[in-house]
């Protein structure tokens, strides 16, 4: 289903707080996975009562105010499904897309937030284990009211405790999601007429590390003639001031993107379906799947680690000079800026080459 992206509803947080509070009175139960489980209610007494609310196809997404640490920016969110609300991190990663904690682990002795479903790779002829981060991605539609309602925050208070009485906590290294996050997913992705290109990738390069050999699979391709559906914006001190962002269909209607533009960098983020069921992460249960250097972002991590070793998410060779904000992110647009699929987005959406 094709939907505008939904607005935060116009009340004011007083009334959206007591709003849930009825609710609950009613009977709604509130689900945290974390050590608030003790006591669930407990949340709405320790300051975790929500101020703003955002409805997309049968879920109704409860936020708090937005809160701060050293590690991200987030919002504690009640997806809330019929009777039940469970309480999640929202968070804003550096690509700007806003995503929902897996879980949390301790990694090197510091926080880690969990990045969603894993995948295995190997390297050096060892078997490795890497979070798949686009399985966190909220919904597309959701985007532009979770920035909005961040616009309008005046205070953003520090704040430790959250992720620790909402989320799942794992012991040192855990990067593996827990059955709450994966379980749903693959109930959902078990039958492949249901996925999208079932369930094969819809790009992909026939060359490896030559971004002009990207190839889509027909239908999958981004429709920069009709499938424009919106554009906004938001800031970033990251990339100098306004990104724009579009929202683009697939030509079948089967697949939607976001292309993020700053004042010199246009990046993809990776696409969703339009499909409606959501989880209790309040993320959609079907992958798209595509090559993931087709979604480098902007500024992506090149640097070298404390034993002279290179650690790079830019395709080999293509980094560019390290970003103003942060020496541990290069420019990546050396690799997307010769990308088919960007040049086209820069001629016939943006009207420049």
């Amino acid at each position: 289903m094709i939907v505008p992206a939904p607005r935060a509803a116009e009340r004011s947080p007083a009334r959206i707080g007591r709003e849930f509070r009825r609710r609950v009175a009613a009977g709604l139960r509130i689900l945290p996975s974390g050590s608030a489980r003790s006591d669930p209610q407990g949340l709405l007494h320790a300051g975790y009562t929500p101020r703003h609310r955002i409805d997309l196809f049968d879920t109704t997404f409860y936020l708090t105010g937005v809160r701060q640490n050293e590690y991200i920016r987030f919002f504690v969110a009640y997806v809330t499904q019929g009777s039940r609300a469970w309480p999640r991190i929202f968070y804003k990663d550096v690509s700007l897309i806003w995503r929902s904690a897996s879980h949390t682990a301790r990694l090197g002795g510091h926080l880690w937030i969990g990045k969603g479903d894993t995948t295995t790779y190997y390297e050096g002829g060892a078997e490795c284990l890497t979070s798949r981060e686009e399985t966190t991605d909220l919904p597309v539609e959701l985007q532009s009211g979770l920035e909005e309602v961040l616009r309008t925050s005046e205070r953003i208070p520090t704040d430790h405790r959250a992720p620790f009485l909402v989320l799942h906590h794992g012991p040192e290294g855990r990067i593996e999601p827990y059955r709450d996050f994966s379980g749903p997913r693959r109930r959902a992705q078990a039958n492949a007429s249901h996925l999208p290109n079932r369930g094969r990738r819809v790009a992909r390069f026939t060359r490896r590390n030559d971004p002009t050999s990207l190839r889509f699979t027909r239908g999958y391709e981004p429709d920069f003639q009709r499938g424009v559906l919106e554009e906004d914006g938001l800031r970033s001190r990251l990339y100098g001031g306004r990104v724009r962002r579009f929202r683009i269909l697939s030509t079948n209607r089967e697949i939607q993107y976001l292309f993020m533009a700053s004042p010199r960098h246009v990046w993809i983020i990776p696409p969703q379906a339009t499909t409606t069921e959501l989880s209790s992460f309040g993320l959609r249960l079907v992958d798209v799947v595509a090559d993931d250097d087709l979604f480098v972002p902007g500024y992506e991590y090149h640097f070298v680690e404390d034993d002279g070793s290179l650690f790079s998410q830019i395709p080999k060779g293509f980094a560019g000079p390290p970003s103003p904000q942060d020496e541990n992110r290069a420019d990546a647009s050396p690799w997307i800026d010769k990308l088919p699929v960007v040049r086209d987005f820069r001629r016939r959406v943006l009207g420049r080459s």
